[in-house]
C-alpha cells in the first residue's frame, strides 16, 4: 500500500503560499512571495534531502504542478557546467524521473515528462491509487489539494517546516474541511534561523479528558447550564 506524504513551509500562523519568490504565486494579492529565503540554513537542506531520500512519486495541484514544470526540467543537471549546483540537480533528476500525478481540468496540456492527471474524481483516483503497489506519493505545496485530501482522510504523514513569522493573510494548510483525528510526532529538529521541522504520522482519532473538577462548584452548574 502506497503512503500519502506533505511537507510544507508554514508561517506561525499557517499561510504556505509562494515560499519561494515572489513571482511564484501572487494570486489574492499576496505581496510576501519569497518569505522562506531569510530563514534558509543547512538544517532545512539537510531536512528536505531526508525527504527525497526515499523513492517517490509526486502529487500537485495544477498551480504547483505549473511553477515546478517551469523550474525543475531546467535546472543544470551536468556537473561540468560553470551553473551546476549539486543540491538542486539532485533534485531536479528526482522530480523528473518521477511520475507527476496532477489533479488537473486541462490534462491534455501536462507537457512535463513522466506526468498523469488525476481524472475528475481526485479522490477516488488517489484511494485507488493507495491500493497499489509503488513509490510513496509526495505532495509539494498544493493548497488546495492537500486541503481535498485532508478532508477525505487521506495524509497519512505531514512534515512542516514552521518559521516566525506572521503573513496575515495567505493560503493556507488547514481548512475548516479537516477530518478531525491525532497524529504522533516521529521526528522534530530547529534550525539555527529559528525554523522547525516536525513530521507526524496518523495515530486514529482524537482523544479527550478534562481537567475539570469532579464535583463542580455551583457557579460551574450555572455557566454550563448556559452553554445549552
Amino acid at each position: 500500500m502506497r503512503r500519502i506524504i506533505a511537507s510544507t513551509f508554514l508561517s506561525l500562523d499557517g499561510v504556505m503560499q509562494a515560499p519561494g519568490g515572489p513571482e511564484e504565486d501572487p494570486s489574492g494579492g499576496f505581496a510576501f512571495g519569497g518569505w522562506l529565503a531569510p530563514f534558509w540554513d543547512d538544517t532545512l537542506g539537510d531536512a528536505i534531502g531526508a525527504i527525497f531520500e526515499q523513492p517517490f512519486d509526486l502529487l500537485l495541484g495544477r498551480r504547483t504542478y505549473d511553477i515546478f514544470a517551469a523550474y525543475w526540467p531546467y535546472v543544470d543537471v551536468d556537473p561540468a557546467s560553470p551553473t551546476f549546483d549539486e543540491p538542486n540537480a539532485g533534485i531536479a533528476g528526482a522530480f523528473n524521473r518521477a511520475t507527476k500525478y496532477v489533479a488537473t481540468h486541462r490534462p491534455a496540456s501536462l507537457g512535463w515528462e513522466n506526468s498523469r492527471g488525476l481524472g475528475e474524481d481526485v479522490v477516488a483516483t488517489l484511494r485507488d491509487l493507495r491500493k497499489e503497489d509503488g513509490p510513496q506519493l509526495l505532495i509539494q505545496g498544493s493548497s488546495e489539494l492537500v486541503q481535498t485530501l485532508l478532508a477525505a482522510g487521506l495524509i497519512d504523514e505531514i512534515t512542516l517546516f514552521v518559521f516566525p513569522v506572521l503573513l496575515g493573510r495567505g493560503k493556507r494548510l488547514f481548512g475548516d474541511g479537516a477530518v478531525p483525528g491525532a497524529f504522533h510526532l516521529t521526528s522534530s529538529r530547529t534550525s539555527s534561523t529559528g525554523g522547525i521541522v516536525a513530521t507526524y504520522q496518523r495515530a486514529g482519532d482524537v482523544g479527550t479528558g478534562s481537567f475539570a473538577a469532579e464535583t463542580p462548584s455551583e457557579a460551574e452548574r450555572e455557566r454550563r447550564s448556559q452553554l445549552r
